[in-house]
């Protein structure tokens, strides 16, 4: 962005590097500049075993000081857990596999945040994201991957709005994450060495069936194989997602063959499991139906289109054909099959490095190699 146009930004300021260092290149850009923290959790220790959200806060503060900007605290408590927690929530105990960092994206950051940010007269919200916002004189902006394709992140704003987007910043995208860390080094920023976060979004480390085990009772039920052999007992079937090979708790049979999970019977209780194999046809599958379809384009997708998808986040593009269905529905037909597509997923889809939208795996429509829609699990 050019020094000569300068904007009023609010920068959402996490405790971490990537934030941080956002926000010293706006202002080294010249915009006008001021830091906000998000607070989602009041007893964030009773749910975590430790406060993170203490240091994060510290953090951020400091480097707002650092940095000479202004610094603000919102308090998002009662919203985070309605939007993001419980839809969270409710798609595990429904079987589905729900990705809260799109859910935080799309309802809470360039939701909730980004209507504060105009509320009191910002112009945009600027994030760490690495991931480019293309836009020239009389367009509409554009969404495509970061420089760094170790770190893009445009996966995770695959269901945001073109609203949303033309009030978004993303400073980091076209630089290296090294780089990020050089300039927090160079700037002397109070995190410039400190861990990247990894986990739930606005949660860090803390693991999904621990979180979840705040909320969902277990039920424990039979272990069983696609041939219906009992092999063990689970805790509760939302600890357990398709294609876990980690954590299910039945020993293999040989040092060469290892259970992963292919399905569930939400109507026995049972979680069913095979041993990994390119040929299990519980486990692979290239024809999908795709719901809660959003888009970043004037219209919706039509009619029939050859695309590239992410799959998962950090999983390279790969060809699919694209046709619509209902309003927000899309069956997909993956070129080559794909391992252990769960419902409840994010299905990304790109033309070129250009994100266009996505939506989620439709729970009845788990696919299998070559054959027609089928539920991988079961009410």
């Amino acid at each position: 962005m050019s020094k000569s146009v300068t904007e009023r930004l609010l920068v959402a300021l996490s405790g971490g590097v990537d934030s941080s260092v956002s926000a010293a290149l706006l202002k080294d850009q010249g915009h006008e500049v001021e830091g906000v923290y998000v607070r989602t959790w009041e007893h964030e220790e009773d749910l975590l075993g430790d406060c993170p959200g203490a240091k994060d806060l510290a953090d951020a503060e400091a480097v707002a000081e650092a940095l000479d900007i202004p610094f603000r605290v919102v308090n998002f408590i009662d919203f985070y857990q309605r939007e993001v927690v419980l839809p969270m929530v409710n798609g595990y105990e429904d079987g589905i596999t729900p990705n809260p960092d799109v859910l935080c994206n799309r309802s809470m950051k360039f939701g909730a945040l980004l209507e504060y940010a105009r509320e009191n007269g910002f112009d945009g919200l600027a994030t760490g994201h690495y991931c480019i916002r293309k836009k020239t004189v009389g367009e509409k902006p554009e969404l495509w991957e970061g420089c760094d394709k170790n770190k893009d992140q445009s996966y995770f704003l695959a269901r945001i709005t073109p609203d949303q987007l033309s009030g978004a910043r993303f400073p980091l995208g076209e630089i290296e994450k090294p780089r990020g860390r050089e300039i927090a080094r160079e700037l002397n920023l109070p995190v410039a060495d400190k861990k990247d976060s990894q986990g739930i979004c606005f949660l860090g480390k803390v693991k999904v069936p621990e979180f979840l085990s705040n909320f969902i009772d277990d039920k424990p039920g039979d272990i069983v194989t696609t041939k219906g052999v009992a092999v063990g007992r689970h805790q509760g079937l939302h600890r357990y997602t398709l294609g876990q090979r980690r954590g299910i708790g039945v020993p293999s049979n040989t040092d060469h063959e290892n259970f992963v999970v292919t399905g569930k019977e939400e109507s026995s209780n049972r979680l069913i499991v095979a041993f990994e194999s390119p040929d299990e046809p519980t486990l692979w599958g290239r024809r999908y139906e795709i719901e809660n379809l959003s888009f970043l384009l004037d219209q919706p997708l039509s009619g029939e289109v050859e695309l590239l998808g992410k799959t998962r986040y950090r999983d390279p593009s790969v060809d699919l054909s694209f046709r619509s269905l209902d309003p927000g529905r899309a069956e997909v037909i993956f070129r080559e099959p794909q391992r252990a597509l769960a419902p409840g997923q994010v299905l990304a889809l790109y033309y070129g490095e250009r994100l266009l939208g996505g939506g989620t795996y439709a729970l009845s429509s788990c696919g299998r190699a070559d054959l027609p829609l089928l539920p991988c699990i079961s009410a």
